[in-house]
């Protein structure tokens, strides 16, 4: 219910858990055991929580982050794309070099820098989606 969220908390930089199918006792248990704030629609779920923990109020992804930043004082810990936005690991900076295989040929000459996902070896470099990606972080932003 959350996913996108989710998604776009990472490309913010933000750590950020996401389980589309989980049980509610042992997504409690897991944010417990890692100092997690529990971001869920679910009310049944919130009264459960004896963890920190925030009510999601829309439906709308942009607002759910807007909410979420604004609610945790987030604004100035935005660190873009520094995250997996599909499994949430660090990146890390490939060189140039290495990624020659790792990209298509007019990426790899285009494409001014590379970043890899050690986890699931997804590579990353500021494409055409970019500039829109940007635009929403701009948008984001001036709403927090």
């Amino acid at each position: 219910m959350l996913g996108k969220l989710a998604k776009w908390l990472r490309i913010l930089g933000f750590d950020a858990a996401f389980f589309s199918r989980i049980e509610d006792q042992i997504l409690l248990d897991l944010a417990e055991k890692e100092d997690r704030t529990l971001l869920t629609k679910d009310t049944g779920l919130l009264e459960q929580a004896d963890i920190p923990s925030l009510y999601i109020e829309s439906d709308n992804w942009e607002d759910q982050v807007v909410q979420v930043m604004r609610h945790f004082h987030l604004k100035d810990q935005v660190q873009p794309y520094t995250r997996c936005a599909e499994c949430n690991v660090a990146l890390k900076p490939l060189p140039r070099e290495k990624a020659r295989n790792l990209a298509p040929p007019f990426v790899f000459k285009n494409a001014p820098s590379f970043s890899l996902c050690p986890h699931c070896g997804r590579v990353f470099w500021p494409g055409t989606h970019h500039r829109r990606m940007r635009s929403k972080i701009e948008d984001i932003m001036e709403q927090v």
